[in-house]
């Protein structure tokens, strides 16, 4: 089949449009049950990271999050002033920073123990459709 610009450039024949349409639905489902514990999206995946292993450096949560510091840093300073973590310089190389939960940031793992459950019946994909689409995005976020 030969390639057509105009076929190339229409909106339906793009795979990102549904990929950024999908994450902006997938992430608004989330909105309801994070406005209540006051936390974004974003704020909410980086908790994920440190409730799963606490006290990582900023780069080790940066690679986890597939974000840039100059994303995470100001997350972090937020969270910090609210109480749910400590940022603190490693003492062998002060260029690395630590980031550990409080107990109020450990607390709050309670609080958002159901928003997987929650979500995920938000979602109209059985669990085996769910798996697969996991794993053919894991593919893109995977490709170099």
């Amino acid at each position: 089949m030969e390639y057509d610009p105009n076929e190339a450039l229409k909106l339906k024949n793009q795979l990102c449009f549904p990929l950024y349409a999908a994450a902006r639905k997938t992430v608004g489902a989330y909105t309801p049950f994070l406005k209540p514990l006051g936390l974004t999206y974003t704020q909410y995946i980086l908790f994920l990271v440190l409730w799963e292993e606490d006290n990582l450096t900023v780069s080790e949560i940066c690679e986890r999050l597939i974000l840039d510091s100059g994303t995470v840093t100001p997350l972090l300073k937020k969270l910090e002033a609210r109480g749910y973590l400590r940022r603190e310089r490693c003492e062998c190389d002060e260029r690395c920073v630590k980031v550990a939960l409080t107990d109020e940031g450990r607390a709050l793992k309670n609080d958002a123990a159901e928003i997987p459950l929650k979500v995920g019946s938000c979602m109209a994909l059985p669990p085996e459709k769910a798996q697969q689409l996991y794993e053919i995005l894991h593919m893109i976020i995977d490709a170099d």
